[in-house]
């Protein structure tokens, strides 16, 4: 019976796929088949609109937008939810996903929906996915939880890959810079993780420009090359441009996608006026209250006039910007639901 089902819902797709039905019988086939809890991807997903970038000097086509998992995953998070984003992410060809160790709440637990995820709905679609995750922050007690050393990266990834239901990952990031650990150890880590099969790529998240030459050459040098930088990059904090990593990843073929592109939601609408009681700012966890100056303030508006002289949301053009910057790859953005994933993509296509 369950069987029969299938095939009915698979002659569905292909009728209206390969028979050039109106849209409007897509869309129908598509939304029975979400009603009943069972997700089959938007067979027009590569025809929305989503733009693919090279990533550095590899075979990489990384979307121009990418999914971050920081926030709106974790475990106090309705997984509903998360299904409902990933779904209409991955339908409009966003197939970057984006996690680290640590991410949640609590730790681990973003990484732990990422399994969900893969059994409810994804592992079809496994080699149509780049998923990423990282290790350099504190993740357990004790020495070997934290920072940069081969045991804590190690042993954070086979972590990583249990609560993720995966055998590899796509791209595996030094998530920072460890000032302690001799950089020989953390990198030839990652060389030999890339070798073990666990990881295809390997990237450097948040780290100064003179390490960040060191880990080049290092790893290029034992034929597994830096795919990419993932660094803070926005309208208000253009630290990768002004300390030259832009430029050097640029020159040596290194990829650049850019994390909180919206500034944790600074560079939207939503604190022109104030500070909203449901804001991130409000809760003082990351934004705080005292961060919200006047000179600030009179910045944020001089942006959101210009984006009302362009005919679109602040937020829309603080993407755009970062897009049009020399070297950069992909943003990552997050978003509470799919209608706010749905603005943050109008990017793409201006």
């Amino acid at each position: 019976m369950h069987t029969q089902g299938v095939n009915v819902q698979y002659f569905i797709l292909f009728f209206g796929y390969f028979y050039t039905l109106p849209t409007f019988f897509y869309n129908f086939a598509h939304k029975f088949l979400l009603s009943m809890d069972k997700y089959f991807a938007d067979p027009l997903r590569y025809d929305g609109g989503m733009k693919f970038e090279r990533c550095g000097r590899s075979g990489v086509m990384l979307p121009k937008v990418s999914l971050g998992f920081w926030h709106n995953f974790g475990g106090v998070d309705s997984y509903e939810r998360s299904r409902e984003i990933t779904h209409y992410a991955f339908d409009h060809g966003v197939v970057h996903f984006d996690l680290a160790n640590n991410y949640g709440p609590p730790y681990g637990s973003a990484e732990e929906t990422m399994g969900r995820l893969m059994d409810d709905d994804f592992a079809p679609y496994r080699d149509e996915l780049f998923i990423s995750t990282k290790a350099g922050y504190d993740m357990w007690p004790g020495p070997y939880g934290n920072w940069g050393s081969r045991k804590y990266l190690m042993a954070s990834l086979d972590q990583s890959l249990k609560r993720m239901h995966l055998d590899y990952v796509d791209l595996f990031y030094s998530h920072r810079y460890d000032p302690e650990t001799p950089l020989e150890e953390t990198l030839q880590a990652l060389v030999d993780i890339v070798r073990s099969g666990k990881a295809l790529y390997v990237g450097i998240s948040r780290w100064p420009l003179e390490a960040t030459k060191f880990a080049e050459q290092y790893l290029r040098e034992r034929d597994v090359p830096m795919l990419i930088y993932q660094g803070r990059l926005n309208m208000l904090d253009r630290a990768p441009q002004e300390e030259g990593i832009l430029d050097f990843c640029a020159e040596k073929g290194i990829g650049f996608i850019s994390f909180s592109p919206l500034a944790q939601g600074l560079l939207t609408d939503r604190y022109l006026n104030g500070i909203p009681a449901d804001s991130r700012m409000s809760k003082g966890k990351f934004l705080k209250e005292s961060m919200l100056t006047e000179e600030l303030l009179a910045k944020l508006r001089t942006y959101n006039k210009q984006a009302q002289e362009q005919g679109k949301p602040l937020s829309q053009m603080a993407l755009e910007w970062i897009l049009q910057q020399r070297g950069v790859t992909s943003v990552l953005v997050g978003a509470s639901s799919a209608q706010q994933l749905q603005k943050n993509l109008l990017c793409v296509n201006s």
